[in-house]
């Protein structure tokens, strides 16, 4: 961005300018990765793939002969959270949505990522907000929340991080969103690997990977 404008609203920083490129460079941000916590070993062999009898399915081949793998959980970071006090700035940002008040639930994820911008659940709920409305926004957000997600895992990790583990759910919402804005921005293959990458992490694909796997190799067009 070549900056205009530079301001302090409410105790917080703004600048506007024109945007000159649109390259998201996570890694040159300086951030801690956040952590993995060992949560044992995943065993396909402890998995439903489906009635005795019936063909595996095709995404499953390759994942089943790939054998047990390192299980882990994200750590999850949600500034000003109290579990103590049942207050949570996600849910009261989902609130505000509900009701119809979306530039006040805007502000709470914006106030989430001023405190730490490795609040990936906040890039999520961003994304969410921005989805139906300004799709290119909403997969910048998803995209950010990805790739913060990505410096904890290193170029060659090989691990799941199963649904079941509720921090990892942020990560996966990120993926999730991102996936659909690809698909429907006609980024085809993008969007073909970031479902299988979910599969991979995620085998018991809680989100539905493998039905968007589907559709896209099937070329249907995305709702």
């Amino acid at each position: 961005m070549q900056p205009r404008k530079q301001w302090n609203y409410a105790r917080h920083p703004y600048l506007s300018g024109e945007i000159e490129s649109r390259i998201i460079d996570v890694p040159g941000l300086g951030l801690k990765p956040l952590q993995l916590y060992d949560r044992g070993t995943w065993d396909p062999a402890n998995e439903y793939w489906g009635e005795e009898g019936e063909p595996v399915p095709e995404w499953a081949v390759p994942i089943i002969a790939r054998g047990p793998r390192p299980e882990f959980e994200m750590e999850q970071v949600i500034p000003g959270a109290d579990p103590e006090e049942l207050d949570d700035p996600i849910i009261r940002s989902n609130d505000l949505k509900a009701v119809g008040n979306i530039a006040e639930a805007y502000d709470v994820l914006l106030e989430l990522l001023a405190a730490d911008l490795r609040c990936l659940d906040a890039h999520a709920h961003l994304g969410n907000l921005a989805y139906d409305r300004h799709l290119e926004e909403g997969l910048r957000h998803y995209e950010i929340g990805m790739r913060i997600g990505e410096l904890s895992l290193g170029e060659n990790f090989d691990g799941t991080l199963r649904w079941g583990w509720i921090d990892n759910r942020p990560y996966l919402r990120c993926l999730h969103g991102y996936g659909l804005c690809l698909w429907r921005l006609n980024r085809i293959a993008e969007a073909e690997h970031v479902f299988q990458h979910m599969l991979w992490l995620n085998p018991s694909d809680n989100q539905g990977a493998r039905f968007l796997l589907e559709d896209v190799k099937s070329g249907k067009s995305p709702e």
